[in-house]
């Protein structure tokens, strides 16, 4: 697999800077116990990711982050590096998340992002379509999560020129 890197930054990208195939990676974003916690407690309550004693015990041998945070954390990264600040114009959803391994406290992940699709609208000339795979990664190569984005972005304005 070849790393790509985009010929504009995250202000200045439109749909057609979004190849089929392109592959990137972003990051780093370092999870600490007392985020898990935070996070965990107002809004996954699990005891595996809130209670020391019982998620020590537990198959996990200790606490882990929720998926959902796994997810912000990887989505946080998105928007950083890889989604259009200008011509983002929402995402119809995600599909097939996915969590093979656990994000635990200290862990650092970066994301790597496949672009699977990307097409100008059928029905709408100023936008279009990418479909992404987004994939978290740990400091120790393990996939903590995988989902696959879809994502409207606008069209090149005319006379706006490729940088």
């Amino acid at each position: 697999m070849t790393l790509s890197s985009f010929s504009a930054p995250a202000g200045q990208r439109f749909l057609e800077d979004y190849e089929t195939g392109k592959v990137y990676e972003f990051g780093s974003i370092t999870v600490s116990e007392g985020e898990i916690l935070e996070f965990a407690t107002r809004y996954d309550p699990q005891y595996f990711h809130t209670d020391r004693v019982k998620a020590a015990a537990s198959e996990f041998g200790g606490i882990i982050a929720s998926g959902f945070h796994t997810v912000s954390l990887a989505m946080r990264l998105f928007v950083d590096h890889y989604l259009s600040h200008v011509a983002s114009l929402a995402s119809p959803g995600v599909d097939e998340i996915r969590w093979p391994k656990p994000l635990r406290p200290g862990d650092t992940i970066r994301i790597r992002v496949s672009i699977l699709e990307a097409r100008p609208s059928r029905s709408k000339a100023d936008r279009g379509i990418v479909r992404s795979r987004v994939e978290a990664i740990n400091q120790n190569q393990e996939l903590v999560l995988s989902m696959t984005t879809v994502s409207i972005l606008g069209r090149r304005p005319e006379g706006a020129g490729k940088i």
